[in-house]
């Protein structure tokens, strides 16, 4: 199994990036998604959550608006487009699949928002 991000990068304030996770290893399709982030000194958080066939999303209170995630069941594939970034969701952000009992993470990709 694996979980493979990439996208980051440094991006000044009010920019866009986009994140993607490769996966392999297991069924994409039937794993319902998620992106969390982990800055420095912080506990992981959620940033947005999609449902195994792309129907159903939500997200982190301070990523509404700003932040879209969606997957290519066909690519294997997670996205998170993130627009309008603020020096505060500089963090590593992890791509987290889960389905009943198994639960598999990234290795994280570093976003820095900084000018």
């Amino acid at each position: 199994v694996q979980l493979v991000e990439s996208g980051g990068g440094l991006v000044q304030p009010g920019g866009s990036l986009r994140l993607s996770c490769a996966a392999s290893g297991f069924t994409f399709s039937s794993y319902r998604m998620f992106w969390y982030r982990q800055a420095p000194g912080k506990e992981r958080e959620l940033v947005a959550a999609i449902s195994s066939v792309g129907g159903s999303t939500d997200y982190g209170d301070s990523m509404k608006g700003r932040f879209t995630i969606s997957r290519d069941n066909t690519k294997n594939t997670l996205y998170l487009q993130m627009d309008n970034l603020k020096p505060e969701d500089t963090a590593v952000y992890y791509c987290n699949a889960r389905y009943i009992r198994y639960n598999y993470w990234g290795q994280g990709t570093q976003v820095t928002v900084s000018s």
